[in-house]
């Protein structure tokens, strides 16, 4: 490892760079200030929140240093959007609504209705939306919740509903809302690429770097992500259609479904007797990611922008402010119709100028770099890319109609990174020839340059030392100039992992509430992405579960792939062993919880044929790697 590990100073040529962006952009204007600050009730009296065991998962005065003069370390732009992001507290949006904001990445709106309080998006973890309805109680009183609403599928939603609803004796008949198909996709996606997903999450929030000028300073949609337990309480009551309309505790809720815009399963919500709506997370004050750097499944801009002019169309007229999930509200009608209207533009815009420079031959990375925004768009706040990027959203836009392959038949079959890096090093004359010229690209203030280059060293000899070094110094100088959260995050944790090694994954989304939501089809799904094929390509099992309340499952393992089979379909196997068993027993035999061998011994099994066959195949079974590398092979 590098013997210098403390992060650096801004370099001449990005603290200049950092200096013109305030020439750029009108910092004079005080109306995001203004409505961030609006309303303001008051905040929690301890500044650590903690889980039981006494771990700090949130902590209110981390972001204390951004109410200082933004230094060269960062892009002021993203500066000040972090320090309107970092504000905390309890808001009144309007009277009868309320806001607990900067306690997670998202915020808590609470609905006061005729017997108590319906709570829509209950944060990321149990332990920050415990806090942060108990500082809504403080000021408002001790109501009760009468219902909960997630608005789309992604954890920083839902995972908190154990802190509002901490009990199943609580929870039994309490109406939980959700848009159509929020269970499968909030479970899909947290489970069967969970861990890459995570892994990445934690370059995507910085959650390892320290809070700081030369660490992380926010994410752009929020600060970071909290640290403490994940929950789900499945919905009881799906909203299918946009004009739906449903009553809760008195408050009245008319609903559009909103599904493959920012999650696959969205929506909005009217409340027409308080003149106010929730745009979930389609419009909030930044430019969002049609591909997350995280990962996930391509947003569709096209379908984004025509949601926000049926929006508008819908609800504009009765609407006296727009509230979201996250960042804060927007009053006045006139203000209200142009910040939908602009963030309409924007994914409009992205969509169709990707896709008329794709059809004139450019690639992903050259529509990239040439695109330039509308100036009437440069010039709105809530349109920066602080979260999503131009550069990035654009390639995302590429991928989904075109996919990975440009068409270029010299890249259709290229060496992967390793064995690339290694001739590339040699082409060029070696590790110190390479370097020599990177540190000149470097002094020049060519860090891009760098840092491409130097991948190469670092995938060729992931020991050299040197090459390790140059990498996270150039990578660190690309971060401090990032207007994008999620981009500064990224090139700052990879500097932190070259210097001091890899740092894991903090905070993790499959939790057992998560498991415990999947069907049992779902379930199998997320054992056959974990089957360890070439290992068991001549192997045939079978194994049938014949299932109280339901009809038989088999589970056939053959060329190294992990089919399942409901009922008596010619499709399955004979088995090699039957077993008897109720649900419950099964689902904890698939998760691990109960051995193989343990099931003859249970009451109310009955295993028929070889239960060795069983242990066999689950051996087959692979572990994830919550700790794989990044920015070294």
């Amino acid at each position: 490892m590098p013997g210098n590990t403390e992060p650096k100073s801004a370099e001449p040529v990005i603290a200049e760079a950092n200096r013109a962006v305030r020439q750029r952009f009108a910092f004079d204007d005080a109306q995001d200030l203004k409505d961030a600050r609006r309303g303001f009730m008051g905040t929690a009296s301890a500044n650590l929140i903690r889980s039981p065991d006494g771990r700090t998962v949130w902590d209110l005065d981390a972001y204390g240093f951004l109410d200082q003069e933004c230094p060269e370390t960062a892009n002021p732009s993203l500066w000040r959007q972090s320090r309107l992001a970092a504000d905390h507290g309890l808001f009144e949006v309007v009277e009868g609504i309320y806001q607990v904001r900067g306690f997670d990445l998202s915020n808590m709106t609470l609905v006061e209705g005729e017997r108590g309080v319906f709570v829509i998006d209950p944060l990321l973890c149990a332990e920050t939306a415990a806090a942060a309805l108990a500082l809504y109680r403080g000021h408002r009183g001790d109501r009760p919740v009468t219902g909960v609403l997630y608005t789309h599928s992604h954890a920083d939603h839902f995972g908190g509903v154990r802190g509002v609803v901490p009990d199943k004796e609580t929870a039994r008949g309490l109406p939980v809302l959700a848009p159509e198909g929020f269970l499968d996709h909030a479970v899909s996606e947290n489970v069967y690429a969970g861990t890459a997903m995570n892994r990445r999450a934690t370059y995507m929030y910085g959650a390892a770097l320290p809070k700081g000028e030369r660490g992380q300073i926010g994410t752009g949609l929020g600060q970071t992500i909290s640290t403490g337990a994940v929950g789900l309480i499945p919905p009881t009551l799906y909203i299918a259609r946009t004009g739906q309309t449903e009553t809760i505790d008195g408050i009245r809720m008319v609903f559009q479904l909103t599904p493959g815009t920012e999650a696959p399963a969205e929506l909005n919500i009217h409340f027409p007797d308080h003149a106010a709506l929730c745009m979930a997370e389609n419009a909030t004050h930044n430019l969002h990611n049609l591909l997350t750097l995280r990962g996930a499944q391509v947003r569709d801009p096209r379908n984004w922008a025509r949601y926000l002019t049926e929006s508008i169309g819908l609800f504009v007229d009765g609407s006296d402010v727009a509230f979201a999930s996250h960042h804060w509200p927007v009053w006045g009608r006139e203000r209200v119709l142009t910040y939908l209207s602009e963030q309409r533009d924007l994914y409009a815009y992205l969509h169709d100028q990707t896709l008329r420079m794709l059809n004139q031959g450019l690639t992903a990375p050259e529509v990239a770099e040439v695109i330039e925004m509308p100036p009437a768009l440069e010039r709105a706040w809530h349109t920066h890319g602080y979260y999503g990027s131009v550069s990035h959203n654009t390639k995302a836009v590429y991928q989904r109609y075109l996919g990975w392959f440009d068409g270029n038949p010299a890249r259709l079959w290229q060496h992967p990174p390793v064995e690339a890096a290694r001739r590339y090093v040699e082409y060029m004359g070696g590790a110190d020839e390479v370097l020599r010229r990177a540190r000149q690209c470097y002094a020049d203030g060519d860090f891009r340059w760098v840092v491409q280059v130097v991948d190469h060293v670092v995938f060729a000899d992931p020991d050299n030392a040197s090459a390790r070094e140059l990498q996270a110094d150039a990578l660190e100088q690309l971060g401090y100039g990032s207007e994008n959260g999620t981009w500064r995050n990224f090139f700052l944790t990879g500097a932190l992992e070259l210097r001091n090694g890899p740092v894991g994954t903090p905070t993790s989304t499959v939790a057992s509430d998560l498991l415990s939501a999947l069907t049992l089809e779902q379930l199998v799904d997320s054992l056959a992405i974990r089957v360890d094929g070439p290992r068991c390509w001549e192997t045939e099992i079978a194994v049938r579960w014949n299932l109280k309340s339901a009809d038989p499952l088999t589970l056939q393992l053959r060329n190294g792939v992990l089919t399942q089979v409901t009922g008596t379909s010619p499709a399955a196997a004979d088995p090699d062993v039957e077993i008897a068993l109720d649900e419950e027993a099964l689902r904890a035999v698939l998760v691990g919880a109960i051995a193989p061998d343990e099931l003859a011994e249970r009451a109310g099994v009955k295993v028929t044929g070889d239960l060795g066959k069983l242990t066999e195949l689950l051996g087959f079974l692979t572990d994830p790697d919550p700790d794989f590398a990044i920015v070294t092979p």
